[in-house]
C-alpha cells in the first residue's frame, strides 16, 4: 500500500499540472507496443498524459517505476524509485546545507532516452533535480 502511494506521488510530481489520467484504450497502439517490448510481464499499468506524451506507472517487483513514451512509440525517459541512501552524496550534502532540518521523503533515478541520468529528491513536498554526480540542477 505504501509503495502504491509512493508511485502515485512520484508520477504526480513528474507530471506536474499537465497530467491527465486515461484509460488504456485511449493509448495509441505504438505506445502500448513499445511498453510491452520493454515490460512484457507487467499487467497493472496506470496511464496518464504528460503534455503530448504518455506515461505508464507500474511496479517492477516492488519498485515503483514509470516510463514516458511519445505517440510514435519512442521511449523518452524511465523513472525508478530508489532508497534515499542511494542518492549521490553531493545530493544529500546540498539538501543538508540548503534545506536545514528538512527530510528527503522520496527519491528517484531518472534516465532519458540517451542514457543521461538525473536524480530527483522530494523535500518539503517540492521536487529537487540533480545531475548524475549529485550537483543541484533545479
Amino acid at each position: 500500500m505504501k509503495q502504491t502511494l509512493m508511485i502515485a506521488t512520484l508520477c504526480a510530481c513528474t507530471l506536474f499540472a499537465t497530467a491527465q489520467k486515461m484509460s488504456e484504450d485511449k493509448v495509441p497502439a505504438a505506445v502500448k507496443a513499445k511498453f510491452k517490448t520493454l515490460y512484457p510481464a507487467v499487467k497493472d499499468v496506470k496511464w496518464e498524459m504528460e503534455k503530448a506524451d504518455y506515461e505508464a506507472g507500474f511496479e517492477v517487483g516492488e519498485t515503483e517505476t514509470s516510463v514516458v513514451i511519445d505517440a510514435k512509440g519512442n521511449l523518452k525517459e524511465t523513472e525508478t524509485e530508489i532508497a534515499v541512501s542511494a542518492l549521490p552524496k553531493a545530493t544529500t550534502d546540498y539538501i543538508t546545507k540548503n534545506h536545514a532540518g528538512a527530510k528527503i521523503s522520496e527519491a528517484a533515478k531518472i534516465m532519458d532516452a540517451s542514457g543521461k541520468i538525473t536524480y530527483e529528491a522530494e523535500v518539503n513536498k517540492k521536487d529537487l533535480l540533480f545531475d548524475e554526480k549529485g550537483n543541484f540542477l533545479k
